[in-house]
């Protein structure tokens, strides 16, 4: 079972999402990791950039496949996490821990449209 916190807000798409005032922090959640393996490249948008929620923002590429990042909201990138660009692999250490980017939310209310843990609880064990 992939660890899900409840604290968090989580996206269809496998993105969590922490509020914290109007910054939220972006990241993939550990069943995104897992599913993707061995993570050796995160493509992410640059600061200053606009994100809308529902639209790609990025990539994550692993051994096995690559998959978009979809935003789960909108808003401006205020800060990416630049570990990531040497070291991608930290995602699979710990997802939670190792986020994708920051972002000033337009919206904060966006956030309520997100799945909590249970509902994505829910769609991980489809």
């Amino acid at each position: 079972m992939s660890k899900i916190i409840e604290t968090l807000r989580y996206a269809d798409s496998h993105e969590w999402v922490k509020l914290e005032g109007d910054i939220a922090t972006v990241g993939i959640t550990d069943y995104a990791q897992h599913a993707l393996g061995s993570i050796v490249y995160v493509d992410m948008p640059e600061v200053g950039d606009e994100v809308t929620a529902g639209e790609e923002f990025g990539a994550v590429e692993s051994v096995k496949a690559a998959s978009d990042l979809i935003s789960p909201v909108s808003g401006e990138v205020v800060e990416i996490n630049e570990a990531l660009e040497d070291s991608p692999e930290l995602v699979n250490e710990d997802a939670f821990e190792n986020w994708i980017m920051k972002v000033k939310v337009n919206d904060p209310a966006e956030i309520e449209g997100l799945l909590d843990a249970a509902a994505y609880a829910k769609i991980c064990e489809e």
